[in-house]
């Protein structure tokens, strides 16, 4: 199917880029394309003007910022994925990221633009959620902070208004007593996930001294395990974990399609909680 008619702008700069969508709400950012093209050919979305970000350089890149990594929303998966800074200091996400898609995509996806495209399927959204991330953007009206528990707001909905480009992501680095893990179920390596799981748990003297752990295509937005992070608190590597993954699936609500019922996922969560977190505790 052919697109519908738009406009195509190539700001020079972010300001410009700024002013392009303060001019036209119904402007939408184009980054890497993969996940904004395929709806344009469905005529599932209909911008009367793409601003293409792509070769802004205030975009792109991986920063080490001390207590925290930033990495520009238009760093492609490949570019995080091989980053020595992400691995070292961010390994969930590097571990995540890998996931994506195939190396084709992640060589043109950007992570900024999988994060902002909100898709509960993604793998991103809740790994960034399970880190406590903060996402960066600007308008023309100037720069703000969101913290990711605040920036998935439905399904394919974010936070961010009209006008604003998404910057790049803090993400904090948890130290060397965290250990990390990303799990998730799906048919092929291009597919997305039927259910995902991202954890990070922190060790001390053989306990679980804390948990956080994301999940993925669990509702319409990325998820916190809430109920098994509390339960797993103190616990001691074990059966027990096991029956705090049980409750992996508490408050989640998640959606029929053709790949897998409701039950289905949510057995899948319990499961695959489990791995993660034993893993990411370095449980054999």
């Amino acid at each position: 199917m052919i697109p519908a008619q738009f406009d195509y702008v190539r700001p020079e700069s972010l300001d410009e880029a700024c002013q392009a969508l303060a001019s036209d709400e119904d402007a939408k950012v184009l980054a890497g394309g993969q996940s904004l093209l395929p709806l344009l050919r469905l005529r599932l979305a209909y911008p009367s003007t793409l601003v293409d970000v792509g070769r802004l350089p205030d975009l792109k890149g991986v920063h080490d910022r001390g207590d925290h990594v930033f990495i520009g929303a238009m760093t492609t998966h490949d570019e995080v994925v091989r980053s020595g800074v992400v691995r070292a200091d961010c390994p969930l996400v590097a571990l995540a990221t890998a996931t994506v898609a195939d190396p084709a995509i992640r060589h043109r996806g950007t992570f900024g633009g999988s994060l902002a495209h909100a898709d509960p399927a993604g793998d991103l959204p809740a790994v960034v959620l399970a880190l406590d991330g903060v996402f960066v953007a600007r308008s023309a009206q100037g720069e703000r902070e969101i913290p990711a528990a605040e920036f998935f707001v439905d399904y394919l909905e974010s936070s961010l208004d009209a006008g604003e480009i998404l910057v790049g992501v803090k993400i904090p680095k948890l130290g060397a007593d965290w250990g990390f893990h990303y799990e998730k179920f799906h048919r092929t390596a291009q597919a997305w996930a039927i259910v995902g799981v991202a954890a990070a748990v922190k060790r001390s003297n053989g306990s679980i001294a804390e948990a956080r752990i994301g999940l993925t295509n669990m509702g319409p937005t990325p998820l916190r395990a809430r109920a098994t992070e509390s339960a797993l608190e103190g616990m001691e590597l074990g059966d027990q974990v096991r029956q705090a993954c049980e409750e992996a699936a508490a408050g989640t609500s998640p959606a029929a399609d053709l790949h897998a019922q409701p039950d289905y996922r949510r057995h899948l969560a319990k499961v695959l909680t489990h791995r993660a977190v034993r893993t990411a505790a370095g449980s054999p």
